[in-house]
């Protein structure tokens, strides 16, 4: 039996996780990464690393923050996806320190913590090999009627979570007498879960359902026939929404939840083990998504919302009577005036929305725009300029590193809050920045937004953000690019794929790009039913997995180093570096 080493590291945030090494003798080049159920810790795994028998292969395990020797109050975080970002920084952590690339590790995860593992590969869009889920945990099975809406009604109204206890006892978790008294023997494992986890379980778990197809890592699905803990159908809805060439359902009749410590877990480790294997012996070719414009998913998507509802559609009518309001009442509503006036996808739109200071005629409408400024895809935005504003640093860290002068270009800016704001809280670094934008309005207002700041070095110019050429021709030449808020409202690949070589052609090695993405959002439908963008027409979105942005940012030169995600999955912003 091979025994595990102990390992701690730091996140970006200064929580401190712990996590587990089980190394062959001889240094491996293949990886498998776990992830435990809620509750639970690392070293659960060992039985499980010992019966799997893979003795050229490293395996690493974590204890989630919140669990077992990790930091954090039992069972919480600030929301669900923190976990997904927690896993993005470990996974990239333990792939410098073990010298195994990301694309030679394959993800083991367990009920809650398959969720984790599934929000990862969807989020952030990790090369794996291969992920092997085991009665994931999209549908926990709550058995008080109305508990997750009272939780959510709670949480909306106070602004606070509970601590709940779970109500799954070991008899629920296995058959196995002996796996259940080492359950309810381990001071490490704590029943306590906090109420907005539990929501947020839900909310991603919705999320990935829907949106499986993002995901192409081959994947096995292993299901618990008698399980009392969380639901089947939402696990098979899930797999049948994936698009991975390459994938496996699998149900292990009569067992219960915590599959691999059941009775006879051998059923479901034999599958395991040999999906494992095979994800080593014959990685899975990777399906390019440059041509994801032409065909699949997104674009099957962005073309029913393009397409009018049927008259006997009740939805077009409940977004026909949502219009009607909107353009009546709600231009009460300084915010929605903007947005009809300059299109809802406008720059102009945009610093508004950042600014978040509700105006409007009376108090009627002030009150209309606080509920405006206060949608969820309002919301994201804003924590987008955050995550901007935190990689623009990073960028620039990274520039004076290499001893180059600090040169920002935004192809896109609008009034280039988000830059003018960096360079202003930066007043000790020289740095100049040159803001291009497609329309003078937005320019100006740039002007008078760097008077207002007292910022200087920024120039601002008119330019066209898909033009290869005159992007390449931009001198001096910059050593930051930002491209925020421009490639989501393109549906075709080959114009993003312009812009992103432009930038390339202008930039020297070493250089750096810092992009965002949206794919997902909740209210796609009502934006494109409903708003219109900067030309007065239908506001329509063709969404971009998280992997298709990706390819197209290393289908142009660089190689992406890190991201930023909100919560809700739906705005990113990526660190990417110009390769030579």
């Amino acid at each position: 039996m091979i025994r595990s080493t102990e390992h701690e590291m730091k996140l970006e945030d200064g929580t401190r996780l712990f996590y587990r090494a089980w190394l062959p003798a001889r240094p491996a080049d293949r990886a498998v990464i776990l992830f435990h159920r809620g509750h639970e810790h690392s070293g659960r795994w060992d039985d499980t690393v010992d019966a799997l028998g893979l003795p050229d292969t490293a395996f690493f395990a974590w204890d989630a923050r919140g669990h077992g020797r990790s930091d954090g109050p039992r069972g919480h975080a600030a929301h669900f996806g923190v976990f997904a970002r927690d896993a993005d920084e470990w996974a990239r952590h333990v792939a410098r320190e073990s010298d195994i690339a990301l694309d030679r590790m394959v993800v083991m995860a367990q009920s809650v913590g398959a969720v984790i593992a599934a929000a990862w590969a969807h989020d952030y869009a990790p090369p794996l090999a291969g992920l092997v889920l085991g009665a994931p945990a999209f549908r926990v099975r709550l058995y008080l009627p109305g508990a997750l809406a009272a939780l959510r009604l709670y949480g909306a109204l106070t602004g606070r979570t509970l601590t709940i206890r779970s109500y799954v006892r070991p008899g629920m978790l296995t058959h196995d007498p002996e796996q259940a008294r080492r359950y309810t023997a381990d001071p490490l494992i704590s029943a306590q879960i906090a109420s907005n986890i539990l929501v947020g379980l839900r909310d991603t778990s919705d999320r990935l359902i829907e949106d499986a197809a993002a995901i192409q890592a081959p994947t096995l699905v292993l299901t618990a026939g008698a399980d009392w803990v969380v639901d089947q159908g939402a696990q098979r809805r899930f797999f049948d929404n994936l698009s991975s060439p390459v994938k496996s359902w699998l149900e292990i009749p009569g067992a219960y939840h915590a599959l691999w410590h059941e009775r006879d877990r051998e059923r479901s480790l034999a599958p395991a083990r040999e999906f494992i294997a095979a994800c080593f012996r014959k990685p899975a070719k990777q399906v390019s998504l440059l041509q994801a414009d032409q065909s699949g998913p997104t674009l099957s998507e962005h073309d029913r919302l393009a397409q009018p509802l049927p008259w006997t559609s009740w939805k077009r009518w409940v977004f026909a009577a949502q219009r009607l309001l909107m353009g009546s009442f709600g231009r009460l509503s300084a915010g929605i005036r903007i947005g009809w006036r300059t299109g809802f996808d406008s720059g102009e739109t945009l610093d508004y929305v950042y600014a978040n200071a509700p105006r409007g005629t009376t108090p009627l409408g002030r009150l209309i725009d606080r509920s405006y400024l206060d949608s969820l895809g309002w919301r994201g935005i804003r924590l987008r300029k955050v995550h901007l504003a935190k990689l623009i640093k990073a960028a620039i860290a990274k520039v004076r590193a290499q001893g180059k002068p600090v040169r920002i270009v935004d192809i896109a800016s609008g009034p280039g809050r988000y830059v003018l704001e960096v360079m202003k809280e930066l007043p000790g670094i020289e740095m100049s920045a040159l803001l291009r934008d497609y329309e003078e309005r937005n320019l100006e207002a740039g002007r008078n937004l760097a008077r207002a700041l007292g910022v200087r070095h920024a120039t601002f110019a008119l330019g066209d953000a898909f033009d290869r050429r005159s992007l390449a021709a931009v001198s001096p030449r910059p050593t930051i690019a930002v491209v925020s808020g421009l490639y989501e409202l393109v549906p075709e690949n080959g114009k993003v794929l312009d812009s992103l070589r432009g930038l390339a052609d202008a930039m020297e090695d070493g250089g750096m790009l810092i992009y965002t993405n949206q794919p997902w959002h909740p209210q796609l439908e009502f934006i494109a039913r409903v708003l219109t963008n900067r030309e007065g027409k239908p506001w329509i979105m063709r969404r971009r997995s998280q992997a298709e942005m990706d390819e197209l940012v290393r289908a142009a030169g660089f190689n992406k180093l890190s991201m930023e995600a909100d919560g809700w999955g739906i705005f990113t912003v990526s660190l990417a570096e110009r390769r030579p």
